[in-house]
């Protein structure tokens, strides 16, 4: 196939945002090394296609801050811990994505020069362009603030076409949870308010509210379906779009 017949990409710059749960594997704790490159080999095809990429990853395999917070310890501190769970996951993705050929950076929310760089997002924005892979880590760099919040937040700075929330075990946004219900009712696509309305439980609801008033739209797919990033892309495989 030449290039003239490739399918061009739906979106030119997007934010993949993943859990931190998305990197254990079946341990159900830590990173699985091998579940992270192959999550850095569907970011890499899309890096291929041309598409300039950037991602947050969670530190729920690490550390939760609301958890830690629910047993007893201090809020802000436990969001901090949950911050620099994160950092790791982001170190082990560079790591994965480098070994697959692709330039990458962590940019850090809090200060750390020695491990990656700070935000600064013109510098961020840069990177973008010479297409190298931007990882967000430590959140917005403020306890009480979900990763999610952050995703929302950077891919409105970057000016990103879209957020691509890739999911574990399911395969878009359901009326009621498909691993217990099986009735549950997947959405082609659903508006931000109905999303809020109905608490279908996208992400946070102050993420759902900044995409929302910024008409940034978020596709939801499955982590485990090979090539699933790259077909979103080309706009095939199955999928929920919120807003847009």
């Amino acid at each position: 196939m030449d290039k003239a017949d490739t399918p061009q990409p739906r979106f030119n710059r997007v934010l993949l945002k993943i859990s931190g749960e998305a990197l254990m594997g079946d341990q159900g704790y830590g990173l699985h090394p091998p579940t992270v490159s192959r999550i850095a080999q569907e970011v890499k095809a899309v890096h291929d296609m041309g598409v300039e990429i950037c991602m947050v990853i969670g530190g729920g395999n690490i550390f939760r801050g609301l958890q830690g917070s629910a047993q007893g310890m201090e809020r802000t501190t436990a969001d901090y811990m949950g911050m620099l769970a994160t950092v790791m996951n982001a170190l082990a993705m560079q790591s994965a994505l480098e070994a697959q050929g692709a330039f990458c950076r962590v940019i850090t929310a809090i200060r750390m020069d020695e491990v990656a760089e700070p935000y600064i997002r013109r510098r961020a924005v840069r990177h973008l362009e010479k297409k190298r892979v931007c990882i967000f880590a430590a959140g917005t760099g403020n306890p009480y603030f979900t990763t999610d919040t952050a995703a929302a937040l950077r891919a409105n700075e970057m000016a990103c076409e879209a957020i691509i929330m890739g999911k574990n075990g399911v395969d878009g946004v359901y009326d009621k949870d498909p691993r217990e219900h099986a009735d549950a009712k997947r959405y082609d696509k659903v508006s931000f308010d109905e999303v809020l309305a109905r608490n279908l439980k996208v992400m946070d609801a102050s993420a759902i509210a900044l995409a929302r008033d910024n008409n940034l739209p978020i596709i939801v797919f499955s982590l485990d379906e090979p090539g699933g990033f790259s077909g979103i892309l080309a706009g095939q495989g199955t999928f929920t779009t919120v807003g847009g």
